[in-house]
């Protein structure tokens, strides 16, 4: 799990703001491992190259903290602050962060796995080459996000605020677009036969103008219609 000497782990404890910094002034990356630090405010730390697994983290403060290559994996972090923090090359990983917010936060090559986002708010994020992977993102921001090219597997972004996205040449395996907010977004080249559509109007078509649609789908279009496609 991780190349870190004991010493540099800290199993099941309750953590205080003392205890970080004085894990902090050592300027050596830790392992927490189902530590406690709910509520916890550690705004403008330098944590970087950390692991946090199996911690909670419910509504821990993170705003402007350098968190570059941290690991996160198997946390509980709903309604965490990330506001302006630096999560670049970071991994998360099987983690429940619903309703967090990542505001102006650098995601640049950070992953997303298995991960819960439902709610968290992604507005104004630098999201060069992130990648999310099997991931709900129900009723997230992301307006003016980028997925140009990317393959997007297994995410829901049912009821999420997608305007302005930018998800040209994307190829969608398993996703959901449900209810999403799609105002001015652009699909050009995209492949949509593996994304749910439901709640779609034929009067919203025009915003998937030059990408790819199933059969099926396009029998749902129609159908707003009354027509039957055989």
């Amino acid at each position: 799990m991780t190349d870190q000497s004991p010493d540099h782990i800290i199993q099941g404890r309750r953590m205080a703001i003392a205890d970080i910094a004085a894990l902090t002034a050592t300027d050596t990356p830790h392992h927490l491992a189902g530590c406690d630090m709910e509520e916890l405010s550690l705004a403008e730390r330098d944590l970087t190259g950390w692991t946090f697994e199996r911690c909670s983290l419910q509504r821990a403060d993170f705003r402007g903290a350098k968190l570059e290559g941290t690991t996160w994996r198997s946390c509980r972090g709903g309604f965490a602050s990330f506001l302006g923090s630096d999560l670049t090359e970071a991994s998360l990983i099987s983690s429940d962060f619903n309703n967090a917010d990542f505001r102006r936060s650098n995601l640049a090559s950070a992953v997303f796995q298995g991960c819960k986002l439902t709610g968290a708010d992604l507005s104004e994020a630098r999201m060069m080459e992130v990648r999310f992977d099997e991931t709900l993102l129900i009723n997230a921001r992301l307006p003016s996000h980028s997925f140009r090219k990317m393959t997007l597997n297994k995410i829901d972004f049912s009821q999420a605020d997608l305007r302005r996205g930018d998800f040209r040449a994307a190829i969608f395996v398993d996703c959901s677009l449900r209810e999403a907010n799609l105002t001015n977004a652009r699909f050009e080249g995209a492949d949509l036969r593996g994304a749910d559509l439901g709640g779609l109007r034929l009067m919203d078509a025009a915003k998937f103008r030059g990408a790819t649609i199933s059969r099926e789908q396009a029998g749902q279009l129609l159908g707003e219609l009354g027509l039957n496609v055989r």
